[in-house]
């Protein structure tokens, strides 16, 4: 592996504002200023310039660090304001601040994915063989060390610094989410075992919230349809409840809207129940429609279906707004994004205001980075020219449309975003880290 970073004059990238643009955001208009008015303008530019010289503004996308790794090779970027990259087996951190390498670690285990918790970089290579363990090596993220190794999986909580190590089943939700065995909390200093609680079959494991001196807690949903609330320091059983018979797939319950929302089969039809999650005690029962899933969608839940997305209040269920030809909504940090169109099932709609359900900025066509972006926006690209040029703007509330920054080089895809920066890899593999800087 080796890095670089860029010196010399300063890259400017080209916007490129008539080279493919979308047409409304360069759609002509007919003149009517008078015919004197030219020269008089030119008369003024000319002797204001004569004058005075304005610095030319800084460039929309600046790239900051090159760095070689494979196509395959796994990379991260995390809210401290890190790059992790593994390749060959060497784990390097790089300052996404000034793109200055921090550290590189010593050979390890290659892995597909690179996780972070707690202060740590959780590894866990792959192995082909289910019948073996590879186990669980825990780095240290302010400097590389290895702090400690043990079997299992072990998985962050949302929400608290809580370390869980498990033994997965199988599932497409990620790992952690459907377990059995048992679920052990793990001292994050020494990877120590502190607690465990059995899991006879498997279960569906959730971090809940709960009240304001213990923000977060552990959900057990049992294959016998138990499920059980857990305190994250202790252990112990808060809350016990039988839930009703549904299929408890991999997003099915959800927490949304603050409250435990199951989709289960009745005689009348399919239903939503919603339950508290501290006490699990049920709070309201409404159709569901055709829904597929639920997720949360700002202070509402929505119900996604091929029959359209319906806005409850978690209140008491009642419909706030509908949306016919929408097939899902996604919380990308304060902002929400909804899908679904005539074109495509996964074509964006916009950014829109989960309270009515209204479209702010309109993203026909693009397609949003995935990463955290900014709280109160997020970068977006879209290609043309036959998709020998990509564009990358931003999409916030305060614009009906995203805003134009730049042309990326040929070939760069796999993009992550964070404040302030974009990470993309080229079709060899390498990354490229770059500074944007909306205008304005």
């Amino acid at each position: 592996m080796a890095a670089e970073t860029f010196e010399g004059p300063t890259v400017i990238i080209d916007l490129g504002l008539a080279r493919g643009e979308p047409d409304e955001y360069a759609a002509p208009t007919r003149s009517t200023v008078p015919d004197w008015f030219a020269p008089v303008l030119v008369a003024v530019l000319v002797l204001f310039g004569s004058t005075a010289s304005a610095a030319p503004p800084p460039p929309a996308l600046t790239p900051l660090l090159s760095l070689r790794v494979g196509p395959a090779d796994p990379y991260t970027l995390t809210e401290n304001g890190d790059l992790l990259a593994q390749s060959l087996g060497v784990l390097t951190s790089y300052d996404l601040r000034d793109g200055h390498l921090r550290w590189q670690a010593g050979s390890a285990m290659p892995t597909f994915r690179l996780r972070t918790g707690d202060g740590l970089i959780l590894l866990r290579p792959f192995s082909g063989n289910a019948r073996v363990d590879p186990g669980t090596t825990a780095v240290a993220l302010d400097n590389g060390s290895v702090r400690w190794r043990r079997s299992g999986s072990v998985v962050t909580v949302a929400g608290s610094s809580t370390l869980l190590a498990v033994s997965n089943v199988r599932s497409f939700s990620g790992p952690g989410r459907r377990v059995q065995g048992s679920v052990e909390a793990v001292d994050p200093a020494t990877g120590r075992t502190t607690w465990s609680v059995p899991v006879p079959s498997t279960a569906v494991l959730l971090s809940v919230p709960g009240p304001t001196e213990s923000p977060w807690r552990m959900l057990l949903v049992h294959d016998d349809r138990t499920a059980a609330v857990h305190d994250l320091t202790t252990g112990a059983e808060l809350a016990r409840a039988q839930l009703p018979p549904a299929d408890y797939g991999p997003d099915n319950p959800v927490l949304s809207g603050g409250l435990l929302l199951l989709r289960h089969p009745t005689l009348g039809g399919r239903m939503v129940s919603a339950f508290d999650p501290v006490t699990l005690q049920p709070r309201w029962v409404r159709p569901a429609g055709s829904a597929f899933g639920i997720t949360t969608c700002g202070a509402l839940a929505c119900l996604a279906g091929p029959d359209g997305v319906r806005a409850i209040d978690p209140a008491d269920g009642a419909l706030r707004w509908y949306r016919p030809a929408w097939r899902s909504v996604e919380q990308r940090g304060g902002l929400v994004l909804a899908s679904g169109t005539p074109g495509g099932e996964n074509d964006p709609v916009g950014v829109i205001d989960p309270g009515t359900g209204e479209v702010v900025t309109g993203l026909d066509g693009w397609r949003p980075v995935p990463g955290a972006g900014g709280g109160d926006h997020l970068l977006v690209t879209r290609t043309a020219s036959a998709g020998a040029r990509t564009m990358v703007a931003v999409a916030a509330p305060d614009g009906a449309q995203p805003e134009l920054l730049a042309d990326l080089p040929p070939g760069t895809g796999d993009c992550q975003a964070v404040p302030a920066r974009l990470v993309c890899r080229s079709t060899s593999g390498d990354l490229t880290v770059w500074a944007y800087q909306r205008k304005g």
